[in-house]
């Protein structure tokens, strides 16, 4: 059947962000809302980060590759919680 399933672009393709402003909506963004911004958000000597390290770097591929990536380790208070083998 023609037309089955969602449209290529999406439904409300004139809505869409990019990548990197879904990581900031993600971190930065969401600690300056959470009133944060001082203490988490990005990473920089002070502040508080939890990490999450993927195979490779998510700005640098197409979006529809993000379902294929990898995540290589979970970083919480300064503590692994997840290593990949």
């Amino acid at each position: 059947m023609a037309g089955a399933g969602p449209p290529k672009d999406g439904w409300f393709s004139e809505q869409r962000i990019s990548v990197e402003e879904c990581l900031k909506a993600y971190t930065i963004n969401n600690a300056y809302a959470a009133f944060e911004a001082d203490s988490r958000g990005s990473l920089k000597k002070g502040k508080l980060a939890d990490i999450t390290v993927f195979d490779c770097t998510l700005i640098k591929i197409l979006a529809e590759e993000i379902l294929q990536t990898q995540v290589l380790m979970t970083i919480v208070d300064e503590k692994i919680v997840f290593e990949k083998d």
